[in-house]
C-alpha cells in the first residue's frame, strides 16, 4: 500500500501528466483549480492575478457571463457540425469579424489556431502569386507548423522537417531601406507582427509598416499581418494595423478570438478570396458553432463594454506606474507589453508570483511580457505597481540564491 506521501505525490497533477505526456512544456509551481475575472484560484488555497492570460487567450477574463452564456446554449443547440453545412452562428461570427477589421478585408477562412491560419495565408499568398519566395521579419514568431515555422526567426534549432517549403529571407526589422531593397518581384508575400509578442512586445514602427505597404503594393506582393497575439482588442484597436492606418492585403487572428475556446480565421480581400475554390482550402473543426458562438460574443463584448477604451486606459496607467523597481522603460502597445528589466526577466516574474502576480518572459531574456485580460482594472495596476516596488534591487536579489 502506499504511503501518505506517496499518494499526494501521485495525485499532483504535474506529476500525473509529466507520466502520461511528452516533456516539452516547462510548467509553473502551481495548479489551477477554477478562475473569475481577472483571478486564478489555485489548489492549494492562492489567489493569483493573471496578466498573462494563457498566452494573451483569455480576452475576457475568466466566466465572463455572456461568453458563458453564449458557449451554454450552442453546446445545448448544436455543438458541432462541419463546413459542409451552412450555419447560422458561422455566418454571424464571420459577419462580425469583417465589420470590425481593417477596410478590404471581407472575407473570412476559419481554422483552428495562429498557427494554421498563418500557414493557410501563406498558402494563399502563394498560390495568388504564383512566386515561391516569401520574406519575413527578424525576431519574428509566426508558429511551430511548416510554413509557419519557416518564416519564424531563428527556427532551425527546432524546425524538425527534412526541407523547407519556400525560400524565405528576413528583413531587418525597422530597417526601411532593407525592407526597400529586398521586397522585388519575386516575393510572393512579406509577413510581420505590428507587435512582435514572443520577441517581448516589441512594437514596429508605423515608417517601417508603411514601407512594406508601399513596396508590396509596387512589386504586387502579399501583405500578410500576423495578429494572432496583438489582436481582438489587445491593442486598443480591434487590430493593431488599424493604429498605424495600414491595410494589408491578409490579417490572421487567433488566441483571444474566442475568448477560450480554441479557433483562428485568415480575412482576405474578395479579390484574392475569388482565387479560390471547393477543396483548395479545408479545415475540419473551423468555423465549428461552439468556436463561431465564442467568436461573435467575444465581440460583441468587446464593443458593448467598450474593452478597446479600457484597454488603452490601462496602457497609459501602467505607462505611469510600473517603470519602477527593477523596470526601466515599457515597450509594446495596449496590453501586450514588455516590461524591459534591469536583470533577468525570469528573476522578476518568479519574484512577481511571490506576490501572487503572474507574468510572463518572452525570446529577449530582459523583457518581461504581461498580456492580461482587456477587463483588467485600475486596482490590479496599483498591485502590479506595488509588487514591482518590493522587489529586490538586482544585486540583493541575485545574492539571496
Amino acid at each position: 500500500m502506499a504511503t501518505v506521501a506517496q499518494q499526494s505525490i501521485m495525485a499532483d497533477p504535474r506529476i500525473r501528466e509529466a507520466n502520461v505526456t511528452v516533456p516539452v512544456y516547462k510548467q509553473l509551481p502551481f495548479v489551477p483549480e477554477r478562475a473569475s475575472g481577472c483571478d486564478i484560484f489555485t489548489k492549494d488555497g492562492r489567489r493569483i492575478l493573471d496578466l498573462y492570460g494563457g498566452h494573451a487567450v483569455a480576452a475576457l477574463g475568466y466566466g465572463h457571463p455572456q461568453l458563458v452564456k453564449a458557449i451554454t446554449e450552442q453546446s445545448n443547440q448544436l455543438l458541432f457540425q462541419s463546413n459542409a453545412v451552412a450555419l447560422e452562428i458561422r455566418a454571424q461570427a464571420a459577419e462580425k469579424l469583417t465589420q470590425v477589421a481593417p477596410q478590404g478585408l471581407d472575407r473570412v477562412f476559419f481554422v483552428n489556431s495562429g498557427a494554421e491560419a498563418n500557414e493557410n495565408a501563406l498558402r494563399m499568398a502563394c498560390k495568388t502569386t504564383e512566386r515561391k519566395k516569401v520574406l519575413a521579419i527578424t525576431q519574428g514568431f509566426h508558429g511551430r507548423t511548416a510554413a509557419a515555422a519557416t518564416v519564424t526567426w531563428n527556427s532551425d534549432r527546432w524546425y524538425g522537417f527534412p526541407s523547407k517549403p519556400f525560400e524565405v529571407d528576413f528583413i531587418p526589422r525597422d530597417d526601411i531601406a532593407a525592407a526597400q531593397a529586398m521586397i522585388d518581384g519575386d516575393v510572393a508575400a512579406v509577413i510581420f507582427e505590428p507587435v512582435q509578442g514572443v520577441a517581448g512586445a516589441y512594437d514596429l514602427s508605423t515608417e517601417f509598416l508603411t514601407a512594406l505597404r508601399v513596396e508590396t503594393s509596387k512589386h504586387n506582393a502579399i501583405l500578410i499581418a500576423d495578429e494572432v497575439q496583438s489582436g481582438i482588442g489587445r491593442c486598443g484597436q480591434f487590430f493593431a494595423v488599424q493604429t498605424h492606418g495600414i491595410e494589408p492585403d491578409i490579417l490572421t487572428s487567433a488566441k483571444a478570438l474566442g475568448g477560450g475556446v480554441p479557433c483562428g480565421a485568415v480575412l482576405c480581400s474578395h479579390a484574392i478570396a475569388a482565387k479560390f475554390g471547393p477543396g483548395d482550402l479545408g479545415s475540419t473543426f473551423g468555423g465549428g458553432p461552439l468556436a463561431a458562438a465564442a467568436i461573435a460574443a467575444t465581440i460583441d463584448v468587446i464593443i458593448n463594454e467598450d474593452l478597446l477604451m479600457n484597454v488603452r486606459r490601462c496602457e497609459a496607467a501602467i505607462r505611469e506606474k510600473c517603470i519602477i523597481g527593477p523596470v526601466t522603460r515599457i515597450q509594446g502597445m495596449g496590453l501586450l507589453l514588455g516590461l524591459v528589466c534591469d536583470r533577468p526577466a525570469i528573476e522578476v516574474r518568479d519574484a512577481l508570483l511571490e506576490h501572487d502576480i503572474l507574468a510572463g518572459t518572452s525570446g529577449d531574456p530582459e523583457v518581461l511580457r504581461i498580456l492580461p485580460p482587456l477587463v483588467l482594472e485600475p486596482g490590479h495596476i496599483d498591485h502590479l505597481a506595488e509588487a514591482l516596488r518590493d522587489v529586490a534591487p538586482a544585486t540583493d536579489y541575485r545574492n539571496k540564491w
